[in-house]
């Protein structure tokens, strides 16, 4: 069979690199196999291991100028030309390096190719191949990174990949991820780990008493954890050194720190190596600080050379390989305390490190062994090819056509939730299935869990679920426990004595028992870290802490509730010179690392349940927001023909026109946000004591008027001159808002355009003595004076300038992010009355002019800022502008991330087309995003 493997770049060293070349070696000896790389950048390879394969270079990039490998007659001035424009096969948030150039060889290779299969291994490549080679080639793509983190990067698998015929991965994990995003349009799904390196290897005597870090010098590989772990080690173990190969952009960085902690004569940066086999025969212990690890093939290295490895439990690839207590230590990710205790283990044992890495020698080769992986391999080529041509295209036309139908054209809606918890060992899967099987209608795998399927549950309802189902379980066996203060709606702490550890797994584990739920153990002791079915929990390892969960996801499978929401139990010890004092096993709490008693005499009140506590934490502490805070929301529906009429009525009187740009301003599109940003609203900030919708007599066909926490305003209630309506100026509307009647002192005011992404506290916008917070955003206002071609809201916020720079001589710049604005209706009362001539100017103006001020958005932030009332702060934030191209891409990662704690979908000027086309694009993505009504939908 012949077999084309492709690559970015033949000459990197990468764990890409040689993972291909490690299987071309391997599939050589039955096979007819090549190395197709896209660039050549060196006169020879870097890794060794490529020199004794045929590879074929398709753009020079050695010269002063790229050019084809192939015999050409472009001139240098036409290949630089068109290396000089983007590429059209790839897009450049996928790969950047690729360019005009690159496309015409890379069609000119894969549209004729001559090979039975061939295998991509990026997801840029990818997109291209399956573009271009012929039908009769089978299509593989090998992934090798952690796809579920890759970003922008891995956008092409989930748009391409039905158009594979098989797509592998190296742990079942980020298998299952790839079949539950992809569904029934997913092509053949293999998972096939990366091989050991083939041949003779020299073993280590793990008497060196060195420790090899190995990997390119990027944040991800977090080398300085490696770094500082080893410095805290340093003086009890002066005899041992740490040694960091490799390069890249952070080398000065950690040649600083280096230099910081006084190592520099026990800690090497060596650089490079080609002969890493010779430097893990002089190792003890090799180390993997790493937070992303897709497979890890120097944990294979150093496997082969019969060294233990420390590893961070990163997703995926270090469980993988590592057998806790076996052949290595896992220890929780980021967790620099944990990683020097595992070390100091190992370096303090020689009989447990040479134990670990006899184990280590010989588990390689039981699982890794090449002969192993390469019979994977050809059992997967053997089956593509035995399908006849004609089947695989029209297999491979039916899952595009199935993932186009499913909503699939749009980015957002292909990605499934991430876990970053180790899978289910085989025994734990065992036991799933059964639990699956008795609740089949209810429960289904998602992100490597059991999980219960449910569209109505908000956020803080889960964390309230996690408390209730872990509170209850200790009442019933009657285990002691005191529920910590914590401002967190959706994490929630139980502390419970050290000495009643026991006392507390066995109830758990007991009332939990044959229940979807889940424990992750926290800091444990002598187990990996990692998540179990809670009812394991009679039986379970020392830890710090559990984390109790009960995983629930969306019926659309986009949005689910795993660890971040759960229960943690923590195991107090007490302390020796004061046995009434408790300590914190970990962190600390709002009063401290240290309580006086766990004896919980007093109540605290959660939801409709109440949970013994300590009476200082009944009490408000220094920096609890304890008084009300209500949301205000303005909203119109442009699409009401009344209100049109009124409009054009109200602008034909006023001598405007009513069919220009103007007209029809996007500040009055309605697409549904308003439904979605109250979703928000409900489920990320459950402590809104009141909603009031401010419109001009319209209600929301949805909206549920009855529930008595949302109350509709109209304009006639709160403008103070009736004469002044109808008014069609969102900055008239906002300058009477503290108008409102049974409005609390303190509120937000919310676009409806504008949505919470995570939860948020009232913290978040105020301090607890009545301080509002305002965030400032990097778009400034125009320089210069206001004149007659400025927008209106660029003219509003010049003339806010005038105002605080006449009144406190400083001159503002920035405008306002598309946040929550926080207010004060002290505050806009006052400023009704220091601007009074701009303030009725601005209440009284129907239309938007160069005369307005910008109240509730910009002018009470700088006032309230000057006079001592506020100050600046910072959320995560994006703002989406639906006009800009990149949008649905970014939709895409948004969804897939939920990095934001707040965000804005919003448009600056659009037809009455694209406003319909915007609709299509941004209804999917809200509610895949917010797929839990709120209360105030009918």
């Amino acid at each position: 069979m012949k077999i084309t493997i492709l690559l970015t770049w033949g000459d990197a060293m990468g764990g890409t690199e040689m993972a291909a070349y490690t299987q071309a070696a391997q599939l050589m000896p039955r096979h007819e196999v090549e190395i197709l790389s896209v660039f050549k950048t060196a006169e020879e390879p870097f890794l060794p291991e490529a020199k004794a394969l045929p590879i074929r270079y398709l753009v020079d990039r050695t010269g002063r100028t790229p050019r084809p490998v192939r015999e050409t007659s472009l001139t240098p001035e036409e290949c630089a030309a068109l290396a000089k424009l983007p590429s059209e096969l790839i897009e450049a948030s996928w790969e950047p390096t690729f360019d005009r150039l690159s496309d015409i060889e890379m069609t000119a290779a894969l549209s004729g190719l001559d090979a039975d299969v061939l295998v991509t291994t990026t997801p840029a490549l990818m997109a291209a191949a399956v573009k271009l080679v012929p039908s009769s080639v089978a299509t593989v793509h090998q992934e090798h990174r952690v796809s579920q983190l890759r970003g922008a990067t891995g956008e092409p698998l989930l748009t391409h990949a039905p158009r594979l015929d098989a797509l592998v991965s190296l742990t079942e994990l980020t298998t299952d991820w790839f079949a539950e995003s992809l569904g029934a349009s997913a092509p053949r799904l293999a998972t096939i780990p990366n091989a050991m390196p083939e041949g003779y290897r020299p073993r280590s005597d793990l008497g060196g008493k060195t420790i090899v870090v190995a990997g390119r010098m990027v944040p991800e590989k977090q080398l300085d954890h490696a770094i500082q772990a080893f410095a805290e080690l340093s003086d009890e173990f002066p005899d041992w050194r740490l040694r960091l190969f490799g390069d890249g952009p952070q080398l000065v960085n950690l040649r600083r720190l280096v230099e910081s902690l006084g190592m520099h004569d026990r800690i090497e940066l060596v650089g490079r190596s080609q002969q890493m086999a010779e430097e893990w025969a002089k190792a003890a212990i090799c180390l993997m600080p790493s937070r992303v690890e897709s497979f890890g093939l120097v944990m294979l290295e150093a496997f082969t050379a019969g060294v233990p490895v420390v590893a961070y439990d990163a997703l995926t690839g270090p469980s993988q390989i590592v057998r806790h207590e076996v052949d290595g230590l896992l220890v929780p990710a980021d967790d620099v305390a944990s990683l020097g205790a595992a070390l100091a283990r190992l370096m303090g044992d020689d009989e447990l490190r040479a134990a670990y890495g006899a184990a280590a020698r010989a588990g390689a080769r039981e699982r890794f062994a090449p002969e192993i992986i390469t019979a994977q391999w050809d059992e997967l080529f053997t089956a593509l090819r035995a399908e006849p041509e004609s089947v695989r295209a029209a297999a491979r036309a039916d899952r595009t056509a199935r993932r186009v139908a499913a909503g699939g054209s749009r980015s957002f809606a292909v990605s499934a939730p991430i876990s970053k918890l180790t899978p289910s060992a085989d025994e734990q899967k065992a036991r799933e299935v059964i639990l699956q099987a008795q609740d089949r209608k209810n429960l289904v795998r998602s992100a490597g869990r059991l999980a219960e399927v449910r569209d109505d549950i908000p956020a803080w309802r889960i964390g309230q679920i996690n408390l209730e189902i872990s509170a209850e379980a200790l009442e019933r066996h009657d285990v002691p426990y005191v529920l910590l203060h914590d401002p967190s709606t959706v994490n929630h702490r139980l502390a419970v004595k050290d000495t009643d550890r026991e006392r507390a797994l066995r109830a758990l584990g007991t009332e939990l028992h044959g229940k979807p739920v889940y424990a992750e153990l926290v800091a444990p002791k002598t187990a990996a870290p990692g998540a179990r079915l809670a009812e394991t929990l009679t039986a379970a390892p020392e830890a710090a802490a559990v984390r109790i969960f009960k995983p629930v996801v969306s019926d659309s499978r986009i949005l689910r509730y795993g660890p971040v929401y759960g229960c943690s139990v923590e195991f107090w010890p007490q302390e020796e010179a004061e046995p009434r004092w408790f300590t914190a096993p970990r962190g600390t709490t709002l009063v401290g690392p240290r309580l006086p008693s766990l004896d919980g005499a007093a109540r605290i009140t959660v939801g409709d349940r109440e949970y013994p506590t300590l009476e200082v934490l009944t009490k408000r502490l220094m920096w609890d927001v304890d008084f009300p805070i209500d949301a205000v929301y303005t909203w119109v529906d442009d699409t009401d023909p009344a209100w049109r009429a009124t409009r054009d009525a109200a602008r034909q009187a006023a001598g405007l026109a009513t069919d220009d740009a103007q007209s029809g301003d996007v500040r009055f599109r309605n697409r549904d946000e308003l439904r979605y940003s109250l979703r928000s609203l409900a489920t990320h900030a459950p402590w809104i004591r009141k909603v009031f919708l401010v419109t001009d007599d319209q209600v929301p066909s949805w909206l549920n008027t009855e529930h008595p926490d949302i109350q509709v305003v109209s304009h006639r209630e709160i403008f103070a001159d009736p004469s002044w309506l109808p008014t069609f100026n969102s900055h008239a509307i906002e300058s009477q808002l503290h108008r409102i009647e049974g409005l609390s002192e303190h509120f937000l005011y919310v676009n409806d355009d504008v949505m919470l992404g995570n939860e948020v506290t009232p913290g978040d916008f105020f301090h607890a003595n009545g301080i509002t917070k305002f965030f400032p955003s990097p778009a400034l206002v125009p320089l210069g004076e206001r004149t007659v071609d400025d927008p209106p809201v660029a003219a509003a916020g010049k003339n806010n300038r005038r105002l605080i720079q006449e009144r406190y001589g400083a001159v503002l710049v920035q405008k306002m992010k598309h946040m929550p604005h926080a207010l004060s209706r002290t505050v806009l009362t006052e400023i009704e009355t220091e601007f009074a001539a701009e303030y009725r100017h601005t209440e009284a103006s129907r239309f938007r002019s160069i005369d307005d001020i910008s109240i509730s958005s910009s002018l009470h932030h700088y006032y309230a800022f000057h006079t001592g009332r506020a100050v600046p702060a910072q959320l995560p934030y994006s703002y989406l502008d639906l006009t800009h191209p990149w949008t649905e891409t970014r939709l895409g990662r948004l969804l897939a991330a939920r990095d934001k704690t707040v965000f804005c979908v919003n448009d600056t000027v659009s037809t009455e087309l694209e406003v319909g086309e915007q609709k299509d694009l941004i209804t999917p993505f809200l509610e895949a995003y917010f797929p839990v009504p709120s209360p105030y939908e009918k």
